[in-house]
């Protein structure tokens, strides 16, 4: 059997409507014919019932410091063991991941059982592991691997972390937050329009952001792209709405460099990011500036 067979697994939060398989995990609902995929690539209709094609098909694993999740206010100057999928519930033109995202070719995977990945999150504590990072493309498309791993991880006194678009329904989000230790959730901008450019809106994004904040500890990273979602006017407004929450949740501003579609474009540059951080802190306790070098 090969890795991408032994990681066939029924997919939750979806109800069937004649052959079609409706899914229910994120905001995009996709009606998913016989056969074909939902938008994210990895929610399957075989045979009228939803799969999670991916489940267990690990893209990329390494132990990395908490920082580079980002997360700076939780648990720094640790490690955690960080995997990653396939698959995307956005379409970004900048995709800093896209060969994960949006362009990957699963096969070539190993398939890693939630048992194992614990085993190995346990063995590297001695090298300064708190747990498990679910990151690198977009782990809640593969929601049903993260949680099975999720309640492993906090059987074995270890933490979860969730590195995230945000972009998933109420109810799947509720039910995972019990498991979840800290969430980096990349806000892409505060405007509806472009967000409707990736294939999302902000508003969904918006909720998930503050129900993650009432249950765990959460942080925000927005990549800062040039003549998109750059103005004084947009990142005054983002953390406003940030400071409404709670201003004390840490915001990364990050710089952009040319990725996917947008290649052509130029670098953040270093200035730019400069007086955006100087915008947020009026608002936010905890600013910072990343990719600076």
């Amino acid at each position: 059997m090969s890795d991408a067979q032994e990681s066939k697994h029924e997919a939750m939060f979806y109800h069937t409507d004649g052959g079609d398989a409706v899914c229910g995990l994120c905001p995009h609902r996709c009606r998913v014919p016989e056969n074909a995929a939902g938008f994210c690539k990895v929610r399957e209709n075989i045979g009228g019932r939803l799969y999670a094609a991916g489940y267990g098909l690990v893209s990329s694993i390494a132990l990395d410091p908490i920082e580079k999740k980002p997360l700076y206010m939780f648990h720094p100057g640790s490690n955690v063991l960080s995997v990653g999928g396939f698959g995307c519930n956005f379409n970004c033109p900048f995709c800093q991941n896209a060969k994960i995202s949006r362009d990957f070719d699963m096969p070539r995977a190993k398939y890693i059982p939630p048992e194992k990945l614990v085993e190995f999150a346990a063995k590297t504590v001695p090298e300064g592991n708190i747990g498990v990072a679910y990151t690198y493309n977009e782990p809640l498309v593969g929601y049903e691997y993260l949680l099975d791993c999720a309640r492993l991880v906090h059987e074995a006194g270890l933490l979860n972390v969730v590195v995230t678009n945000g972009y998933i329904s109420l109810g799947p989000l509720k039910a995972q937050l019990p498991f979840t230790d800290a969430m980096n959730i990349d806000v892409k901008g505060f405007s509806d329009g472009f967000y409707r450019k990736l294939g999302g809106r902000l508003e969904d994004v918006k909720g998930t952001v503050a129900l993650a904040h009432s249950m765990c500890h959460v942080e925000i990273t927005t990549l800062i792209i040039p003549g998109e979602n750059d103005s004084e006017e947009e990142i005054a407004l983002l953390a406003k709405w940030i400071a409404s929450l709670d201003d004390k949740i840490p915001l990364h501003l990050s710089r952009f460099f040319p990725r996917r579609s947008y290649s052509d474009r130029e670098p953040t540059s270093c200035g730019k990011i400069h007086s955006l951080h100087e915008i947020a802190k009026k608002y936010l306790k905890n600013v910072f500036a990343l990719n600076m070098r």
